[in-house]
């Protein structure tokens, strides 16, 4: 992921709490914008009081899940690795009685001399309902550790644990709860590839699967209409905090301040009242499709794109946080 920093203050007033940008330019599809000066109440419109129960999401069991996935080891786009992660991944889901629809695609990468084919996952929870909302990861990882300090590590095999492991993990735990939640509207559950076919940083194209699966469903959205969209990335590492992600909170400002504003009532302190960094992930195709769109992401994560990014550092007690946050959200969202 390519990041340029934002510069954000929090500040209190009136015992409501503000977020203020200062201006500067920012480079946003190969286009300058200015970003004016602009406050904003944080879930000034709040109405619905905080509820009395966590969600009954199990961390330990997502831990599991996490650990059973980092066993295949390397899972690229296009390699073996892959082939046995979505074995496990349809498996799962079958077991628990639900349908994994698989939105095949070839994609060429400019560093590499053939296309490959991809496959995104779209596993659907109350299939009749016109008004969706989408829980959102990526499921392949990076051919190459292009963080670690010395570059003849970087292409020794690595496991990706949080980066590209804890959301598919969060999610096959996250099913096992999906039966109890009151929702009035449909859920989808979308695992996307491609996001880290990267050879070459400065030549390769990132978010493949995203893209794909933005474009097919513009062009042909079958009634469908999504209301919103989170993007789960790096949220199991140990003492992981979220800010609000800056494009998140620049375009889909209005889902970023309900979020936020759930983990406030929730008192869930890792869920910072703060914007930080601006990232290219995933939810920007969703966001260039229409879709409100917003990255939970751990800006912090020192194991990021390095062999060092395994099980042991993470923890099951993000993945709860964020979990409690998710499940007020669906049952609130018409």
């Amino acid at each position: 992921m390519k990041r340029c920093l934002i510069i954000a203050m929090l500040l209190g007033l009136g015992g409501t709490l503000m977020f203020v940008f200062w201006p500067r330019e920012e480079h946003l599809n190969g286009q300058e914008k200015k970003t004016e000066k602009k406050r904003t109440g944080f879930a000034s419109d709040r109405d619905t009081p905080a509820p009395a129960d966590a969600f009954p999401f199990d961390g330990k069991r997502a831990m599991k899940y996490l650990e059973a996935v980092c066993a295949i080891g390397p899972r690229m786009s296009g390699t073996a690795g892959m082939d046995a992660q979505q074995a496990l991944i349809k498996k799962h889901f079958a077991d628990l009685g639900l349908k994994v629809a698989e939105q095949k695609f070839l994609a060429k990468q400019v560093s590499q001399a053939r296309p490959i084919e991809m496959t995104n996952l779209v596993i659907s929870f109350f299939p009749e309902k016109k008004r969706r909302i989408i829980l959102c990861c990526h499921y392949d990882t990076r051919p190459i550790a292009d963080q670690e300090p010395d570059p003849r590590n970087w292409r020794k095999p690595f496991v990706s644990a949080n980066d590209g492991g804890s959301g598919v993990a969060f999610l096959m735990e996250l099913t096992h709860h999906m039966k109890d939640v009151k929702t009035q509207v449909g859920v989808d559950f979308v695992i996307f590839d491609g996001e880290e076919y990267i050879f070459e940083s400065k030549r390769d194209k990132y978010f493949l699967g995203s893209e794909h699966f933005a474009k097919t469903w513009k062009k042909n959205k079958g009634g469908i209409e999504y209301v919103g969209a989170v993007l789960l990335d790096m949220i199991a590492g140990k003492n992981a905090g979220f800010p609000v992600e800056g494009y998140s909170y620049l375009r889909a400002r209005p889902l970023a301040l309900t979020l936020w504003g759930i983990a406030e009532e929730l008192k869930i302190g890792r869920f910072e009242h703060s914007v930080g960094d601006r990232v290219q992930d995933d939810h920007l195709a969703l966001l260039n499709a229409g879709i409100p769109a917003v990255d939970i992401i751990d800006f912090e994560y020192r194991h990021w794109h390095r062999l060092t990014d395994v099980p042991a550092n993470c923890s099951p007690e993000p993945m709860i946080d964020v979990a409690r946050v998710l499940g007020v959200w669906m049952e609130r969202t018409k």
